[in-house]
């Protein structure tokens, strides 16, 4: 891929959100869509009541126009079903964070959607997805990162695909408590998918752009959304990104590789399951709160200092990961 496009990819998906966010935030501020702190989170959090949420559809709108103008205007490729099916996922997840979000800011319930119907939504994109690739003749193996290995599952890797997108969503969405964490995170193994596919799989061009892509919109939103932040992406941007970055790792192969590049998101979604089983079986508690990035604030590092230290520890797993990928395979 031309250094041209990869400049193109980052340059469109960065603006169009920078010029969205001062439209759109007033616009939020308006309709006191304004985000609600939970009484049991930290007690630091409840300065952030009311800042804007739902700052996922500039994300979403960004990432889809950006990888729109760059298929039809600048590529001379076929778009594919690939294509096509990144952008369910990004705008299905989305589209479920944006009800979730709606019903919490709109309707004041403070939840959102229950646990099951937010399930069952990801769930149904989940195995429409896997349905397009199986009617598209898509491989049913898994690669063992760093080798030649594949592992066959059959009817076994729809469980797996299911699995993905269903816990990468919720894994990312967990994952997105302090002012840029996310989007810092995000950009980070967005970047790395994008080195990965563009270096050693030239075929996935259409993915290395769609990543691309994301990067730009998440530095973007990274100019609004870092400390202290005038507006929150929501489950809207959350769920879509988890969606997003579990459909590339599918696509391009890289099931496994997904849980080192996103080890950030697994750690946090650890963190919350040791809690629970911890206190449910002791009653005793691991952390001092769960998600883990908490659990650093309570023990009175600033909120500045656990975001950089969870940036950096994902880019220490991005590298790791872009290594086996193009160093030992």
């Amino acid at each position: 891929m031309s250094l041209y496009v990869v400049i193109m990819a980052l340059a469109i998906s960065f603006l169009i959100t920078v010029l969205l966010c001062p439209i759109f935030i007033p616009f939020l501020r308006r309709l006191k869509f304004g985000q609600s702190i939970r009484e049991e989170g930290p007690q630091s959090h409840m300065k952030k009541s009311g800042t804007p949420t739902m700052g996922g559809v500039m994300i979403v709108i960004s990432i889809t126009l950006t990888s729109a103008i760059l298929m039809y205007k600048f590529m001379e490729v076929h778009v594919s079903y690939e294509f096509w099916l990144l952008l369910f996922v990004l705008i299905g997840y989305g589209l479920l964070g944006f009800l979730d979000d709606f019903i919490k800011v709109a309707l004041k319930r403070n939840l959102g959607l229950t646990s099951k119907q937010k399930l069952f939504g990801q769930v149904i994109i989940a195995i429409i997805f896997y349905v397009t690739l199986w009617l598209n003749d898509f491989p049913a193996y898994v690669k063992i990162p760093g080798t030649e290995l594949q592992w066959e599952l059959g009817w076994m890797y729809a469980l797996l695909i299911i699995f993905m997108l269903v816990g990468s969503s919720n894994a990312v969405n967990l994952t997105d408590g302090l002012d840029g964490l996310l989007a810092g995170t995000a950009t980070i193994a967005f970047g790395a998918f994008a080195l990965i596919s563009s270096y050693h799989y030239p075929e996935f061009e259409i993915i290395t752009i769609f990543s691309l892509a994301v990067v730009g919109a998440l530095i973007g939103f990274l100019v609004f959304n870092a400390h202290p932040a005038k507006v929150f992406m929501g489950d809207t941007g959350s769920l879509a990104l988890g969606g997003a970055i579990a459909a590339v790792a599918i696509l391009t192969k890289m099931e496994i590789i997904l849980v080192i590049i996103g080890g950030v998101f697994v750690i946090e979604t650890l963190s919350v399951i040791i809690q629970v089983i911890s206190f449910k079986t002791t009653g005793r508690r691991v952390f001092k709160m769960s998600p883990l990035h908490h659990h650093y604030e309570l023990k009175g590092w600033s909120e500045w200092r656990v975001v950089m230290t969870f940036w950096l520890v994902a880019i220490i797993f991005a590298t790791v990961g872009i290594y086996i990928e193009v160093a030992l395979t």
